[in-house]
């Protein structure tokens, strides 16, 4: 008995030699080290908010991810009991990751000694989250080997997905390394998508959290969804049409914009070459972006409407004034012709738009005021009024308002080549906006592409109602719609091509030289088509432009009319718009002088 208590006796005396070591010699070295390893913050991402289209078919969704990160202080010497423990964890995560081994060390053993944070890599699928795990509680299990990946943590991200691949990509944009729109609709509204992210802070021992310590969260906010004006299905016809003609004609670029005409409401705008954002790694850095809205040019004869609708409104003339066409006109220091070489053409002013003569334009502007520069400055406040020289008010990123100088300022060729499209740029939505604006009985209406957003809450706020401005009377505006249906409905139109059977088309070519954006220097052409159908009742408006057209014909009316036909055609079957009711207006196009 006496050994029993002897030994029991030095048992419970080497525990107190031990408890006072730890309580009272090295507490604070203790307290430290148990400091160093408890507390973990982590970052809970909000959940970003979906995209759609009008009628709610997903554009773009976020789904579960991962960031992981890391502890550099849990992977020194002192914790690990051993000298390459960054090496060793790095050599297991690089092909979970698939990324470089010694880039991962770097993160792991950084030059800030006392650093607690470090991203080893964003938005990782669950799947690579739970590799890592398994692997992290197999060396836990291990007696007599370190840990080297206790230090490894994930924390509750998302990784944004585009469910259609490529469609409408200029419009969505993307979502960058940091989680934050890249460009595009993803950028444009941020604020709204992005959500606030919380936060949780826990106790953790050997990289799991203690139960029983308790913990502090701040919950995450979600984004709210978006609501976009464009439909799917018109999104898919519209970039099929000008993917597949931009390739035929080994072209650098192309756009279509399709436009409700009585709401302003885009309903799509595709461009060509494009991109998937699902990978930027294989995407073009001259295709990023929304060319529609961010390239600017020189229109050409679809500009002409405009001219057009100057002269009808400040009664200068009439659909059937009497234009004699030569076969050249000297203005200024230029030598004037048309596209063709022809003999004097004796051409109403309707004629003269179906024909798509650069002369009688020249000729019917010049009727704009009693002197050129008088006229210069009637024509420059039509322009302007029509939205060229200024944002759309779409608040796009990127976009361009063109470039439109004051009259005072036109050159002595500009103010005779900016009556037919050349001399001044725009952006493909400016160019469609004009013939909404037509279309649409001489108002504009803002261009617009939100119908609105759900917040967090479920509720759906409608966008703010765009701006109105009169531009042109409503009898102008129906004169020049009359005026349009020449340029396809009769044999001497340019636009043929796009005649739609049971429908009155209006329509306008054109095919502008086109400045090259590398030389400064012309090169090339801008094809291009616009116009709105049916042209009794306007529903819709379709602008289609490509640029540098190699292969092939050139023409608008050859490259972009068939275009403008084909996309016509699956919007007016999509919205189910009935057939025309009316009959064609059939101006004449020439006189008997």
């Amino acid at each position: 008995m006496r050994l029993v208590g002897l030994a029991l006796g030095l048992v419970l005396a080497v525990f107190v030699v031990r408890l006072l070591q730890v309580q009272a010699v090295e507490a604070s070295a203790y307290a430290a080290k148990a400091e160093v390893n408890r507390y973990v913050v982590h970052t809970l991402a909000a959940e970003r908010g979906g995209i759609t289209d009008r009628n709610g078919v997903a554009l773009a969704v976020s789904e579960d991810a991962y960031d992981i990160t890391a502890d550099p202080t849990m992977f020194s010497a002192k914790q690990l009991k051993i000298a390459d423990g960054p090496e060793r964890a790095a050599a297991l995560l690089a092909p979970i990751l698939g990324q470089d081994q010694a880039a991962l060390v770097k993160k792991l053993r950084p030059a800030d000694k006392n650093s607690r944070y470090a991203r080893l890599a964003t938005r990782q699928t669950p799947q690579v989250w739970k590799q890592i795990k398994d692997l992290k509680s197999a060396l836990a299990q291990k007696t007599g080997t370190a840990n080297v990946l206790a230090g490894v943590f994930a924390d509750p991200s998302s990784q944004r997905v585009y469910p259609n691949g490529d469609l409408a990509a200029g419009i969505l944009g993307w979502v960058n390394a940091d989680g934050q729109g890249g460009g595009g609709i993803e950028q444009m509204l941020e604020k709204q998508l992005a959500g606030k992210n919380g936060k949780i802070r826990y106790a953790q021992s050997g990289g799991r959290e203690v139960p029983t310590a308790g913990s502090a969260e701040t919950p995450a906010v979600p984004g709210s969804d978006v609501e976009l004006t464009i439909d799917r299905d018109i999104q898919w016809a519209a970039q099929n049409a000008i993917t597949e003609q931009v390739k035929k004609s080994k072209a650098d670029r192309g756009y279509v914009v399709v436009q409700d005409t009585r709401t302003g409401q885009i309903l799509a705008m595709a461009d060509a070459p494009g991109f998937d954002p699902n990978d930027l790694s294989k995407a073009d850095p001259d295709a990023l972006g929304n060319a529609a809205v961010q390239d600017a040019y020189e229109p050409g004869s679809t500009a002409k409407v405009m001219s057009m609708a100057a002269i009808l409104q400040e009664n200068a003339a009439t659909p059937l004034t009497h234009v004699v066409v030569p076969n050249r006109l000297h203005r200024g220091d230029r030598l004037f012709q048309d596209d063709v070489d022809h003999a004097t053409w004796d051409l109403t002013l309707n004629g003269v738009l179906a024909k798509s003569s650069n002369i009688g334009t020249i000729l019917a502007t010049g009727q704009l005021g009693k002197t050129q520069p008088q006229a210069n400055k009637v024509l420059y406040s039509y322009l302007r009024k029509f939205g060229i020289g200024g944002y759309t008010g779409l608040h796009f990123p990127g976009e361009t308002p063109g470039i439109l100088a004051p009259p005072q300022k036109w050159s002595t060729s500009q103010q005779y080549t900016i009556p037919f499209g050349q001399g001044f740029s725009i952006n493909a939505l400016q160019a469609a906006s004009v013939y909404s604006t037509i279309a649409n009985g001489g108002v504009r209406v803002q261009p617009s592409l939100i119908r609105g957003t759900k917040g967090p809450d479920g509720r759906f706020t409608p966008a703010a109602k765009p701006e109105e401005t009169r531009v042109v009377s409503a009898k102008t505006a129906k004169s020049v719609a009359e005026m349009l249906e020449s340029v396809v409905d009769d044999e001497q139109g340019t636009g043929i091509s796009a005649r739609i059977p049971g429908y009155n088309v209006a329509g306008k070519t054109g095919t502008a030289n086109r400045v090259d954006p590398a030389t400064g220097r012309y090169r090339g052409y801008t094809s291009s088509f616009a116009g709105f159908a049916p042209a009794d009742k306007p529903r819709i408006t379709v602008y289609c432009a490509i640029q540098n057209a190699t292969s092939g014909g050139y023409f608008g009316g050859q490259i972009c009319g068939p275009i403008y036909k084909k996309v016509m055609e699956f919007a007016l079957k999509t919205l189910q718009v009935p057939p025309t009711g009316a009959p064609p207006a059939n101006l004449p196009v020439s006189y008997k002088p």
